[in-house]
C-alpha cells in the first residue's frame, strides 16, 4: 500500500492497524481545486491526490490511498488556515459551536485502475476556549498545518469537546471506510497487516 499524504496522523493511524505503507506526496496544489460543496471538495482532493501518485512508477503495483480534509462551517470548507491572523479568526468563529470534518479517502488499485471513492463526515463539537488560550495555540504553529485549524491528536485536543462519529474521520483517516474500500477492490484489511 502507498499513502498519498505527508501527513503523520494519518500514516500514524494506518500503522496503529498494522498497515506499512509507503509514503509518497502527491505535490497536488490543494488550492486550485473547486467544488459546489465541502463533501465534494474532499473527495475531489482526495482523488486529485491518490490518482497522481498512482501514476508514478514508484506506485506501480500498489493500491494507492489519497486522503484530504476539510471542515464545514456554515456551509463553507475551511481547509488549513493560510496565516495566523486566519487561524485566530476561525478559532473565534468555531468555538462553543459545531463543525462537521470530512474526510475524502480514494483508493486507486493501480494494477486494474479499479478506484473507489468515499468521504467520510464526523460532527465536531468545538470547546469555548478563551481569547488567550486561542492565541497561545496559534502561536505554537500548529494550526497553521492541519485543515480546520485543529486536530484531535494535538495541542487543541483540550478544546475539542467531543465528536459524534469516527474520531479517525477527524484525525485524517477513517479506518472502517477504508476497510470498505478496500473490499469493495477485493482486498481484506488483514491481508495488508505487516508481520
Amino acid at each position: 500500500m502507498v499513502l498519498a499524504s505527508q501527513s503523520p496522523a494519518r500514516l500514524g493511524l494506518l500503522r496503529q492497524a498494522g498497515l506499512a505503507p509507503e509514503v509518497i506526496v502527491s505535490g497536488v496544489d490543494e488550492e486550485a481545486l473547486i467544488a459546489d460543496s465541502p463533501e465534494e471538495l474532499a473527495g475531489l482532493l482526495a482523488e486529485a491526490k491518490a490518482l497522481a501518485v498512482a501514476e508514478r512508477p514508484a506506485a506501480a503495483g500498489a493500491l494507492v490511498l489519497g486522503c484530504d480534509s476539510v471542515l464545514e462551517l456554515d456551509g463553507a470548507a475551511l481547509g488549513k488556515p493560510a496565516d495566523a491572523e486566519e487561524a485566530t479568526t476561525r478559532w473565534k468563529a468555531m468555538r462553543g459551536r459545531d463543525g462537521v470534518l470530512r474526510t475524502g479517502h480514494c483508493l486507486v488499485d493501480t494494477v486494474d485502475g479499479r478506484r473507489r471513492t468515499a468521504v467520510a463526515s464526523t460532527t465536531v463539537h468545538f470547546g469555548d476556549p478563551s481569547d488567550a488560550e486561542i492565541a497561545a495555540y496559534v502561536a505554537s504553529g500548529e494550526p497553521l498545518h492541519v485543515a480546520g485549524a485543529f486536530t484531535l491528536d494535538g495541542r487543541s485536543a483540550p478544546f475539542v469537546d467531543g465528536v459524534t462519529g469516527d474520531p479517525g474521520t477527524v484525525i485524517g483517516l477513517s479506518l472502517p471506510l477504508l476497510r470498505k474500500l478496500l473490499a469493495g477492490v477485493g482486498v481484506a484489511i488483514t491481508d495488508l497487516w505487516a508481520p
